[in-house]
Parts: C-alpha cells; structure tokens; sequence
C-alpha cells in the first residue's frame, strides 16, 4: 500500500525559560488546557520522559479516537517526541523544540504523519494550521501567567 508523508511545523516565541514551557507542554495533562482536540488524558500529572506512556482520548469531525502514546526522546529542556498509532492515518509523531530566541524562548510543535494513506486535504491543512495557532496562542498565554506569577 502505497502511503503519503505529512509534515506540519508551527512555532511562537514565548517570554519564558525554556523549562517553563517544556514542564508544561510535555505534561500531557496540560494538553486539554490548549489543545482545542485534546478532552480527557489518563496519566500522572507531571512532565513524561523517555519510555513514558499515556491515554488520550481525542476528538475529530468524525468523532471520539483513544490514543496509546509512547515518548520515544526527551532531552529536556530542547527535545521532546511522543509517538502514537492510528487506524485512519497510521502514525503520529508530535515533537516539541525548545530554543533560545529575542524575548524568551521559540516553542516549535512539528507534526508528523509518516505513512498517511493519502494527503491531506487543502481544508484539513487549513483546519490542522488554526488549531496549531490557538494551542500555540494557549501554550504562550497559560505559560506566561505562570512564570508571571512566580516572578
């Protein structure tokens, strides 16, 4: 069977220290807080390392899909992978980089889909892109506030 490779890179520069925002964003039980998708995570609640596993339960236009990841790299505070099957796009891979830029910290959030069965549509690369945009919006404003908070 013949499969179609997908790559969609988003990314915002965020006021805050590098560990800040990966201590967040790599605790999945932050994700229903800005991940528009994301509805309920079955995990402890603290960061997830290297061979560390977690249940998402997720939605799209068709409907609720349970997710089994697995973290397959974490370097904190730069890198971060976690790695998740599914029967209607085969895999996902979501990394998370971390790298010092002009007022604070660029956070990039790559998704990969390495063997989709077919490309995504103009309107799901459209869809995909405003969610990515408000998560990185919630990510910026969630994390800010707290280091705020803290200072």
């Amino acid at each position: 069977m013949k499969t179609v490779p997908f790559k969609h890179s988003n990314s915002i520069v965020i006021a805050a220290p590098a560990q800040a925002i990966f201590d967040y964003v790599t605790n999945p039980k932050s994700w229903p807080e800005w991940l528009p998708s994301s509805h309920q995570i079955d995990c402890e609640d603290r960061p997830m390392g290297f061979g560390d596993t977690f249940h998402e339960h997720w939605s799209t236009r068709s409907g609720r899909v349970d997710l089994d990841w697995v973290v397959i790299a974490c370097e904190a505070p730069t890198l971060w992978i976690g790695l998740t099957d599914t029967s209607f796009i085969g895999p996902i891979v979501a990394q998370y980089t971390f790298e010092p830029a002009p007022g604070g910290t660029r956070f990039t959030r790559i998704l990969r889909n390495p063997q989709r069965p077919k490309a995504p549509t103009d309107d799901q690369v459209r869809r995909l892109d405003e969610e990515a945009r408000q998560g990185l919006a919630n990510i910026k404003a969630n994390v800010e506030a707290k280091v705020g908070a803290k200072a």
